[in-house]
């Protein structure tokens, strides 16, 4: 039986075109950015170069997790028609988002009996969740039922390697990321640090370069290191308003292997926290280890 639907949150930071395309049902985290609140909506209400020149200018932005009454609101109207759902969830490591989610379906069930939701902890952030959502719509769109999906996603969720590098320390040291004495330290001599997330969904760093250049080539190294059949399957790209940094990174992947690569902004809830001129990549491998 195809008819469920798959359900994720902006932490995803999938390109509108795709949202619209597979129809995923997305609910918006919320930025509160000079002093307004934004739920988050694939940069519309609030533009991603706005956001990003504000940050330069010295913005500091706060965000605000999807709390459980938005999640029952979400959940009901499937429920109600007895629709199946996945939902897809930034990981718990980094928000209460999931945790909420939890929560409103427990209040659902109390409500719904009947009602199948299945949530994924994918512990993934940016386009490490928006991979998965792109592979379960395509799955789905094959004729995969529900469970083979769950099954898919569970299997594979650890397997979906984040790596990325950040411009500014002090994004990171505001976050509890760094101290702030390697923040500084850091600035000076602009070095930039390598950073991946591990199985748990947090962030942790595993090289640090000097300068943008060598960042960006470390990042494309260890992907060749990293990733398992890359002209099978879709990689993807995100970047906090540096797009010619972003188109750099997949001329040297497409100069070596013929696949699909997909490029988006990274959303005002990561944002908030990597700063501008972020750089970050996903794909598939055996694992997340980095050694």
């Amino acid at each position: 039986m195809n008819n469920f639907v798959i359900m994720t949150d902006s932490s995803c930071d999938l390109p509108e075109n795709i949202i619209k395309q597979f129809s995923i049902d997305y609910i918006g985290l919320i930025c509160n950015f000079n002093n307004k609140d934004y739920v988050e909506n694939c940069g519309k209400s609030l533009s991603y170069s706005e956001f990003y020149d504000d940050l330069r200018k010295g913005t500091m932005p706060t965000t605000s997790q999807i709390n459980s009454f938005r999640f029952y609101k979400a959940f009901e109207k499937y429920a109600k028609e007895n629709i199946p759902i996945i939902y897809i969830s930034f990981s718990s490591a980094l928000s209460g988002t999931y945790n909420s989610s939890l929560i409103a379906k427990e209040e659902i069930l109390e409500d719904y009996p009947n009602a199948d939701i299945s949530i994924i902890d994918t512990k993934s952030a940016s386009l490490g969740v928006g991979l998965l959502v792109y592979d379960a719509c395509k799955l789905k769109e094959s004729g995969a039922s529900k469970e083979e999906i769950v099954k898919y996603l569970e299997d594979t969720k650890l397997k979906v390697n984040h790596l990325f590098t950040v411009d500014d320390l002090n994004h990171l040291k505001r976050g509890g990321r760094i101290s702030p004495t390697v923040a500084t330290i850091g600035t000076l001599f602009q070095v930039k640090p390598i950073l991946y997330v591990p199985d748990n969904g947090t962030l942790q760093n595993f090289d640090k370069v000097k300068g943008r250049k060598k960042s960006i080539k470390a990042l494309f190294n260890k992907f060749e290191e990293k990733v398992l059949d890359p002209n099978n399957q879709t990689i993807f790209i995100s970047h906090g308003d540096c797009l010619d940094d972003a188109n750099k990174l997949a001329e040297m992947i497409k100069e070596k292997y013929n696949t699909e690569i997909i490029i988006n902004y990274i959303g005002l809830a990561i944002g908030s926290h990597s700063g501008p001129n972020t750089l970050s990549l996903f794909f598939k491998g055996n694992n997340r280890n980095i050694k």
